[in-house]
């Protein structure tokens, strides 16, 4: 039992940098486009800070990644506290509501891609015997390199769930800034079924038809 808690410290000490990164850039993102668009709410709420205090929320920061971790799960997930954001604010309307929107998939993915790029040059040192296999050197590059597989895979799955045409996740927020006005009205009106949705989704596994396809192809391409 000792050896198994003691796995799942480490396992939750390797999870716990790329989590933070990404549910915070995610959120900050959000935040700096709106204020690029015209509404400040983020900035003047102090919301627009890589400091992970700020931004924490208990459920989808702490205690669902931790959940996932000991359950074994095969994807992590979680969330960040959102970003308030006045869409009245924004010049561009509804177009500037899906831009906002975008931004914090958009984040997930450069962050995927950033750390993939660590992940190979960890993996080229190591592989060419530039850094050595054993010393303190490779006790540091060795964690670094699993944050970095970690990291890649957690971005891609934020990234591709948050992208399901459901408000109000980014993907539906989306849709309902550039569908027609009728459309969008509609869809609009679903947001407070939203979150059941897509609970339903992840707990029956249906949301593996819609974003195992996306994040597959992006580990075969970032991580191959």
């Amino acid at each position: 039992m000792e050896f198994q808690w003691g796995d799942y410290v480490i396992q939750a000490a390797l999870y716990c940098v790329p989590l933070l990164l990404g549910v915070v850039v995610h959120e900050v993102s959000h935040g700096w486009a709106a204020e690029r668009l015209g509404d400040p709410t983020a900035r003047l709420l102090g919301r627009i800070t890589l400091n992970p205090l700020v931004h924490i929320d208990p459920v989808g920061t702490v205690f669902l990644p931790l959940f996932l971790i000991v359950t074994n799960s095969p994807f992590l997930f979680g969330w960040a506290k959102p970003v308030p954001v006045n869409f009245g604010n924004l010049r561009g309307g509804r177009r500037d509501m899906a831009l906002v929107s975008l931004a914090g998939p958009l984040s997930n993915f450069t962050v995927a891609a950033v750390s993939a790029l660590f992940y190979h040059l960890i993996l080229w040192s190591l592989q060419s015997g530039w850094l050595a296999e054993e010393g303190l050197a490779a006790g540091v590059a060795e964690p670094l390199f699993l944050m970095a597989r970690i990291s890649v895979s957690f971005n891609l799955v934020l990234m591709a769930v948050n992208l399901l045409p459901v408000p109000p996740l980014d993907g539906g927020r989306i849709m309902v800034g550039i569908l027609p006005i009728g459309l969008a009205t509609i869809l609009a009106r679903t947001e407070r079924y939203g979150m059941l949705v897509v609970l339903v989704l992840i707990a029956t596994g249906l949301w593996g038809y819609f974003v195992n396809p996306v994040i597959n192809m992006f580990m075969r391409l970032f991580l191959s």
